[in-house]
């Protein structure tokens, strides 16, 4: 059996107000394409289908017509799982429905483990897969809040609490591994040895919630992960993977080169793992440096092999400040209509010690800038000797509550 994975597809997501409708466009079409020339017979999708609880139309329709589409397509299983950005409601409304055209959508999590356990069979009926489709666990799946604990308390706890869920499976597993039916997980959390960039929103108190490779049971062939956007093995665990975003969803992701997994399944072992680099439409870029510099690598830019206009990240680098900086580069951009620059951050100023002085209290771009970055700020400057450790923690935990109910 051949399955693909991928995840955090974040549609609806918006990148400096600005929308990515035509790029996530541009991967559903090449996502159906692979399907069919791969021959891939299950789709597994490890969470963030969208980017919010409350997804534009716009978006729902990148989503459904891409079930529709997939429908038609040599795919005969799609399993869809939730994320901390998804709302449990959106994702399961339709669920029923979708079932009936073989798409399995578990929005949240259950007590019952078999409610998210997946039996995927042939045209014959035959049992070919067995799907653990976990989706984000939240603070009520893992018992978050326990009067009197301390931070390294609720931190073993929350591990313990997600661990426990996966551990679950267990009891039910045996009966496929002796019949040599192989068996997959899904999962999107935050695994320890995994590395992030800046558009992953934190998760589980800052990231308390991160488990380790060995806390995955040893009767999963495969883990197939989301939350992060970088593709890559949890501490080199061959078969526990980040597939990551199909498109760069913040500037620090220019460098990464997306991809998704492909996976071959025989005699009830994955056989074979091979990764599909995505095409970029669209490229987001970096100019750094001196002025003379970023003139330069504006001037060479070459977006030949983008069919979008490349959105651009500028910072410019000065001895002293230049009165006409805005002009000199408007000049150079004017003849780069393929450019679109969305962030130009303040220049760097290269100042001496008695000025840098003067200027601690340097502007910030609220762009960059995530409500705990706000809360930490605040935090040292009211209490500027205090450990901020549970403070940083609470303030999580708050903002988690807030997302979980307006989703």
């Amino acid at each position: 059996m051949r399955v693909l994975h991928t995840s955090d597809w974040h549609l609806g997501q918006r990148l400096v107000n600005l929308e990515r409708t035509e790029e996530h466009q541009h991967f559903l079409n090449w996502l159906l394409q692979t399907i069919e020339e791969e021959r891939v017979e299950v789709l597994l999708m490890a969470g963030d289908v969208f980017d919010n609880g409350a997804p534009s139309n716009t978006a729902l329709k990148l989503y459904y017509d891409f079930l529709r589409r997939a429908c038609a397509t040599c795919c005969r299983h799609v399993i869809i799982t939730g994320g901390n950005h998804d709302s449990v409601s959106t994702l399961n409304a339709p669920r029923e429905l979708l079932q009936y055209f073989n798409i399995h959508v578990v929005g949240g999590a259950s007590d019952n483990p078999l409610d998210e356990l997946i039996e995927l069979r042939d045209a014959q009926g035959q049992l070919q897969l067995v799907v653990c489709a976990v989706p984000f666990l939240r603070d009520r799946d893992v018992r978050l809040s326990v009067a009197g604990e301390n931070y390294e308390q609720r931190e073993q706890r929350i591990r313990e609490g997600i661990a426990a869920h996966y551990a679950a499976f267990i009891p039910h597993l045996q009966q496929y591994k002796t019949a040599q039916v192989p068996v997959v997980a899904t999962g999107h959390l935050f695994a320890a040895g995994g590395s992030a960039s800046d558009s992953e929103k934190e998760i589980h108190i800052g990231n308390l919630g991160q488990i380790g490779a060995d806390q995955f049971p040893a009767e999963f062939d495969y883990v197939a992960l989301g939350h992060l956007h970088r593709p890559q093995q949890v501490n080199n665990r061959h078969h526990i993977r980040y597939s990551g975003s199909p498109i760069p969803l913040s500037f620090s992701e220019v460098a990464d080169t997306k991809v998704n997994y492909i996976l071959d399944f025989e005699n009830g072992k994955l056989s074979a793992l091979q990764e599909l680099e995505i095409p970029c439409c669209r490229k987001l870029v970096r100019f750094k440096g001196s002025l003379e510099k970023v003139k330069q690598q504006l001037a060479l830019f070459d977006n030949s092999t983008h069919t979008l206009t490349a959105w651009a990240e500028i910072q410019v680098e000065l001895e002293t400040p230049l009165p006409d900086l805005q002009q000199q580069l408007d000049e150079v951009l004017q003849l780069r209509p393929e450019i679109q620059v969305l962030i130009h951050r303040p220049p760097l100023i290269q100042a001496t010690a008695q000025t840098l002085e003067q200027q601690v209290q340097e502007e910030v771009d609220l762009h960059t800038l995530r409500e705990k970055d706000v809360f930490l700020k605040r935090c040292e400057s009211a209490f500027p000797d205090s450990d901020h450790t549970e403070l940083l923690a609470t303030f999580s935990e708050l903002l988690e509550l807030m997302t979980q109910e307006e989703t």
